[in-house]
């Protein structure tokens, strides 16, 4: 399970005080203090103004989300959420949900991974309440880690660890073969059909490479 950020079809100019949307204000976006609370743009206001981690900027933007197999790389679940530092966690849920209930099998063994931003406790726990067993790295970054040790310390843990960077090939392509780095479509509903048929293109793609691959067979 893993998110990326995907640049919405509208800029800083656009980013205007809700209470009066025809105040002019965008020119001087640099030095004045702005939030999503109080401005919302004027031409795509399901974008927010968001940025992950110090090394980008803030931009009008929307997550992508998806989720998928740790075998082949192949998407099983993609959407598309507004931007803010909850969305990824909340989505994995639902996808995690839906994925255990189209397995049809409350018994089977489902393990997740993914990286240091879904260690929290409000993620690793209902995991486990729905059967899932969280392969999250962990983060112990002067903190304790959701995670508890006995599944940490598993071989199945380290497997996972290394199978999940798989979902990073799907997020590379759409972005910069599928077009979904920045998308020119606008509002939250065009923007996730947009990337669903994206990451469907990718799988297709996907799908031949794993078909051209032959078996090595023993001499």
């Amino acid at each position: 399970m893993d998110g990326t950020l995907i640049q919405a079809w509208a800029g800083h100019k656009s980013f205007v005080r809700k209470d009066d949307q025809n105040n002019g204000d965008g020119g001087d976006f640099k030095g004045s203090k702005r939030s999503n609370d109080t401005h919302q743009s004027k031409t795509d206001p399901d974008s927010h103004l968001y940025r992950k981690g110090n090394n980008t900027g803030s931009e009008l933007r929307y997550i992508g989300h998806t989720l998928s197999d740790n075998r082949h790389g192949l998407i099983a679940s993609a959407m598309v959420t507004k931007a803010d530092g909850y969305a990824e966690r909340e989505a994995a849920k639902v996808m995690i949900n839906d994925a255990r209930q189209a397995l049809g099998d409350p018994q089977r063994e489902i393990t997740l991974g993914a990286d240091k931003g879904y260690d929290a406790a409000e993620f690793v726990q209902p995991c486990q309440a729905m059967g899932v067993t969280p392969h999250v790295a962990q983060n112990k970054s002067g903190r304790s880690s959701a995670v508890p040790e006995s599944i940490a310390q598993s071989l199945g843990y380290a497997i996972s660890q290394q199978k999940r960077k798989l979902i990073e090939q799907g997020f590379g392509w759409a972005k910069y073969v599928g077009g979904i780095c920045q998308v020119m479509v606008r509002g939250l509903k065009k923007v996730d059909q947009m990337f669903v048929l994206t990451m469907a293109a990718y799988n297709l793609v996907r799908m031949q490479t794993l078909g051209e691959i032959r078996p090595q067979h023993a001499q």
